[in-house]
């Protein structure tokens, strides 16, 4: 399918393939690009899709991780077309696409939300997420014990799913491909994680968007999918029965239908 990688001297690392409208895959927190690997030849038929590795992970690894901001500026430098692009963000990727989408909305076209969040912790003003302590407790956990740590995540990602041992199996796979991930640059991500809070921006973020919920997922549960699709201007909420935290690998046929008509502008 004519996959390229991204030319030498960029710090973030992308691989790209096919022809056609430009549509931009963003993974999650400790992962990579390889990630996308299963949904690269469809979308490859249809358009030129161009898999990151986000700053500080995968090939993109020595890519400092200091703020949202920074994130989304060194993604944005390393897609070099010009036309508006459709952004796929999965978790801590589809916070990345939002802020993305806020910054910049020219550019955005159109939004795909996976397993997204606007915030990843829970407050008091906000019941639809993890405990402070519970995140805190991981990057205790990372200091202590790196890969025992990163692999219990994964677990938790797809706990509930009635698709989990397969999904975790390809989580578990992918997660170590591309080396080990650098425990600075992964510890600095959590910390965004913890930290990033886009409920009020995302009220202003107009770009057509889709977000997709797990019905099981734990990390984002579906009330936060529902929040977010509900505050962002034109966005609509799509829940899968059946799903945790990464329906478009558990639950590819029902992900694929969700998706399809919207990206291809149905």
């Amino acid at each position: 399918m004519g996959m390229s990688a991204v030319a030498a001297g960029t710090a973030v690392h992308v691989e790209s393939a096919g022809a056609g409208p430009p549509l931009v895959l963003l993974h999650g927190w400790a992962l990579h690009g390889g990630l996308f690997a299963p949904l690269m030849a469809g979308y490859a038929a249809r358009f030129r899709v161009h898999a990151v590795d986000l700053p500080g992970h995968g090939h993109s690894s020595r890519t400092e991780v200091e703020t949202l901001d920074r994130i989304v500026d060194a993604v944005a430098s390393s897609i070099g077309c010009c036309e508006p692009l459709s952004v796929l963000g999965w978790s801590f990727g589809g916070q990345v696409a939002l802020r993305w989408a806020a910054r910049e909305p020219a550019r955005i076209a159109r939004l795909v939300l996976v397993g997204t969040s606007p915030r990843f912790v829970a407050a008091p003003d906000w019941p639809h997420a993890m405990t402070a302590d519970t995140l805190a407790r991981f990057g205790d956990e990372l200091a202590a014990g790196f890969r025992p740590t990163l692999l219990r995540f994964l677990t938790l990602q797809v706990q509930g799913s009635d698709e989990g041992r397969r999904t975790l199996a390809l989580l578990r796979h992918q997660l170590f491909a591309r080396g080990d991930p650098p425990r600075g640059a992964i510890a600095a991500a959590l910390g965004l994680l913890a930290s990033t809070d886009l409920r009020d921006e995302a009220r202003d973020v107009a770009t057509p968007a889709l977000v997709v919920s797990g019905e099981r997922d734990t990390l984002a549960p579906p009330a936060a999918g529902a929040w977010l699709a509900k505050a962002m201007p034109n966005a609509h909420h799509a829940c899968l029965p059946g799903a945790a935290h990464a329906p478009f690998l558990s639950h590819r046929a029902a992900f694929d239908a969700a998706a399809a008509a919207f990206l291809d502008g149905h």
